[in-house]
């Protein structure tokens, strides 16, 4: 029985992207996704999402506050009987209520190697500019679970990547999501989807 899949974003989708690509090619054999959702209006993603048939929808924490966001989440994976969460590229925090209510079923790729750079504000961007202004010479992304702290799950996936000199954040961004985010994340939903077969 395939394990049901709903991807959580908030802008482009680039991540959402690796899933799907990962699912066509049968890399994912043991998960379906069957949900995109923003919570942000105007999120490219939701057009992606549809573009390969996957139901997707937006719901907006702005309009609905972290209560009514939540409440209105939950309603939808409840519709669509999902049994994993996938933050990708997810910009909101989630409340402590919401993910106790799906212990080890919540994954977050976060675009750092942590514990470095992690943790509240860090997030797009800010991670990059942060890793170049501090001069490490290695990055990368770490695929986690999502507990009650920003970041502060058990760590599942990383996978190093070189700074070279010249890196602008933008530049440096793309390259960590092409070498590790995109192979990553993808292996451990997989893995999870897996897992949760075998309970």
């Amino acid at each position: 029985m395939l394990k049901r899949v709903a991807v959580l974003v908030s802008g482009g989708g680039t991540n959402l992207e690796a899933l799907l690509n990962a699912q066509e090619s049968g890399r994912i054999p043991h998960g379906e996704i069957v949900l995109a959702v923003s919570g942000t209006a105007g999120a490219y993603a939701v057009e992606r999402a549809k573009k390969h048939g996957v139901p997707a929808l937006t719901l907006s924490r702005k309009e609905l506050g972290q209560e009514g966001f939540e409440d209105a989440l939950s309603a939808c994976l409840k519709e669509y009987r999902v049994d994993l969460i996938v933050l990708a590229g997810f910009l909101s925090i989630l409340s402590a209520s919401f993910v106790a209510q799906w212990p080890e079923r919540i994954v977050n790729i976060h675009p750092s190697l942590i514990p470095a750079f992690c943790g509240k504000g860090f997030y797009g961007l800010r991670v990059h500019e942060a890793a170049l202004s501090r001069g490490v010479k290695l990055t990368g992304a770490t695929v986690h679970l999502v507990n009650e702290i920003p970041d502060g799950g058990r760590i599942l996936l990383q996978k190093a990547v070189e700074i070279s000199p010249g890196d602008t954040p933008e530049i440096l961004q793309r390259r960590v999501m092409e070498q590790a985010e995109w192979e990553l994340l993808p292996r451990a939903v997989e893995a999870l989807c897996e897992q949760l077969t075998q309970e």
